[in-house]
Order: C-alpha cells, then sequence, then structure tokens
C-alpha cells in the first residue's frame, strides 16, 4: 500500500516551528519540496478517485499555483505575529465554484501532532452565517440526520472555537439545535495521529472519511444552492 509523508515531512515542520526565518527556509527549501509539498501533491492526486466517489463537483488538485495546496508563507500584513511560515500544510478539496460563491471544502492539514481532517465553511461572512442557520432552521430533520447521527459524531466534531454568546435573535428559545446556531463556523473535523499520516493507511482512512462527511458537506450545499 501507498505511503506519502515520512518521519522527515514532520522533521522538517518541527524544524521550521524552531527555525522560522526566511533564510532558514531557504536554506531547506529543498528538504520542503522533497518531504512537503511533494509528497502532498502526490496524495491529492491520489484522492480525485475517492472524492469523486462522493460527488463530482469538489476537486482535489495538486498544481503548484492555484490548486488545493495552501501557500506555506504567512500573510503578515495585518498581523501582529510576523513569523513569515505556517507550521503546517494544508490543503483544501474544493467546490468547483468556490471562486464565485461561498462554498463549503474538504480540509486536510499536516502537522507534527495536530494534524486533522474535516469538512465545512470556515469564517463565512455574516449574510452567510444567517443563512445556515435559516436552513437549519427551516430543515431540522435533515440537520439531524448530517450533524447529529451517532455514527458521525462518534468520528467527528462540531467546531466550537468561535461561537455566539448566546444564541442569535429571532429563534424560539425551544428550538432542538438553538445551541447550534450560535456556531460562526459551520465545520466537522477529526485528529489523525502521526502514525496515520506517516503510514499506508492514511489513503484508506481519508477515503473513509470523505464518505462519512458526506450528509454534512450535501447539507452546507443545499443550504447554499450549490450542487452536491
Amino acid at each position: 500500500m501507498t505511503t506519502y509523508f515520512t518521519d522527515k515531512s514532520l522533521k522538517f515542520l518541527r524544524s521550521l516551528a524552531r527555525h522560522n526565518e526566511r533564510a532558514w527556509f531557504l536554506d531547506h527549501k529543498d528538504d520542503y519540496e522533497t518531504q512537503v509539498r511533494e509528497p502532498f501533491q502526490r496524495l491529492l492526486d491520489d484522492l480525485q478517485a475517492p472524492l469523486a466517489e462522493v460527488s463530482l463537483h469538489f476537486r482535489s488538485d495538486s498544481r503548484k499555483v492555484g490548486g488545493s495546496m495552501f501557500r506555506i508563507q504567512r500573510d503578515t500584513r495585518y498581523a501582529n505575529d510576523k513569523t513569515p511560515y505556517k507550521q503546517w500544510q494544508g490543503a483544501r478539496l474544493y467546490h468547483e465554484r468556490y471562486r464565485e460563491v461561498p462554498a463549503p471544502s474538504f480540509y486536510l492539514h499536516l502537522q507534527p501532532g495536530g494534524s486533522f481532517f474535516g469538512g465545512g465553511i470556515w469564517h463565512p461572512d455574516t449574510p452567510v452565517q444567517r443563512r445556515i442557520r435559516q436552513f437549519i432552521f427551516d430543515n431540522p430533520g435533515g440537520w439531524k440526520a448530517a450533524a447529529h447521527a451517532p455514527t458521525f459524531r462518534r468520528r467527528f466534531d462540531l467546531d466550537s472555537d468561535e461561537m455566539l454568546v448566546r444564541p442569535p435573535r429571532g429563534f424560539p428559545d425551544d428550538f432542538e439545535f438553538l445551541d447550534d446556531l450560535r456556531h460562526r463556523n459551520f465545520v466537522a473535523w477529526r485528529s489523525i495521529e502521526d502514525s496515520v499520516m506517516l503510514g499506508p493507511r492514511l489513503l484508506p482512512t481519508l477515503r473513509k472519511d470523505l464518505h462519512a462527511l458526506a450528509p454534512f458537506m450535501d447539507y452546507l450545499c443545499a443550504a447554499l444552492d450549490l450542487e452536491f
């Protein structure tokens, strides 16, 4: 079975966390290419087939520019933290219409001790948040099946890092999923152990995750009038 990342992949990211400087990165750029970016590109190529089993409207794109992988360089223009590089490598499996309208994505994150896979819509603007909340209120049965099915919740957590202090106005206090309407991000995710990221089970695990996340992603696409 195929493996992608190795101990050297995580070693590079650990070293980058300790030496987050442009000079160091340029001296070790070949290590980044061979140990992080190129294995990630191979994985993205191999993910396109299992992704197509779930939806023909999402893309796993291995191109260096304009593809699924995020730049490892940080945008520091408006940040207090001026370190130039991220300490992880991430990639989104994006909806074909994401450049036109807000759309959910699948996301894979490689980081020593902090790798994860998930899907949803991250930091949507206020009108999109309101649209999803209203859709949940209007379609609670579908939300229960997509986000609260026991098999789903045993595998995934709903992101709760950024939530409103109290439920938004305009919804009855006895609504079954009132607490879910407090979410700013509508994301489900799960941690992946380093041993899985480095081993031959990674691709089969992600294939299973894609299928398990499909109802949740389908629901968000429906909320935003997107094909799934």
